[in-house]
């Protein structure tokens, strides 16, 4: 499970248990565009309850907004590969099996040209593709993917159409306005959800300008 600094996470917890588990927060890419940001990451460690539960997990970092939606339990056994620990061992000296959490992230390809901006008044696809953190042995698998795009400033969002293009990757069809209807370039708003009931929902105030 990973968190960025600046970032929030509130969580919703089962009742109490004599068995409780730390669910340590480390600093990894939160989301793909994120990583480009350069920004230094904290570790930051929660206590859970050991029985399943739902839970939320939001960041906001340089204005993208991710809330996470996704169930968790004390694992049974360790689903970490040797040659990347669990960072409970390394860093809290936790005890106990360890598993990443089930959190899916968002890869974009915008389809951009050069100079970073797309064609305006024309149709443009952009390719969205779900991912988990390489410990996790067996991740679910993207089943569904709905996404929206504002043209101003996200005061409002219309529906994009999307289409599945191979394991947990979709593309979404978005029908561009005149340039001068989207002066402040595309926001997106991207919501996926799992074979688990595991779901991200992801807000880029702007993704690409209009030319």
């Amino acid at each position: 499970m990973t968190e960025m600094r600046k970032e929030t996470a509130p969580m919703n917890a089962a009742a109490p248990s004599r068995w409780r588990r730390k669910v340590n927060l480390a600093a990894s890419a939160a989301v793909a565009v994120l990583a480009l940001a350069g920004c230094k990451a904290d570790v930051i460690s929660y206590d859970l309850p050991a029985e399943s539960a739902r839970y939320t997990f939001q960041a906001e970092t340089n204005g993208v907004k991710t809330a996470w939606e996704y169930t968790s339990d004390r694992p049974t056994k360790p689903d970490t590969p040797t040659s990347q620990p669990c960072i409970a061992d390394v860093v809290v000296k936790e005890t106990g099996p360890c598993r990443p959490e089930p959190l899916i992230f968002l890869r974009y390809d915008l389809g951009l040209d050069l100079d970073n901006t797309v064609k305006a008044n024309k149709p443009h696809p952009i390719t969205v593709t779900g991912y988990y953190q390489d410990r996790l042995s067996t991740p679910p698998t993207v089943t569904e993917l709905r996404a929206q795009a504002s043209f101003d400033g996200g005061k409002t969002w219309q529906s994009v159409s999307t289409e599945a293009d191979g394991t947990n990757t979709f593309i979404a069809r978005i029908k561009h306005p005149k340039r001068d209807h989207a002066p402040g370039g595309v926001a997106l708003r991207i919501t996926a959800t799992d074979s688990a009931g595991n779901n991200v929902k992801q807000t880029i105030p702007q993704a690409y300008r209009l030319r």
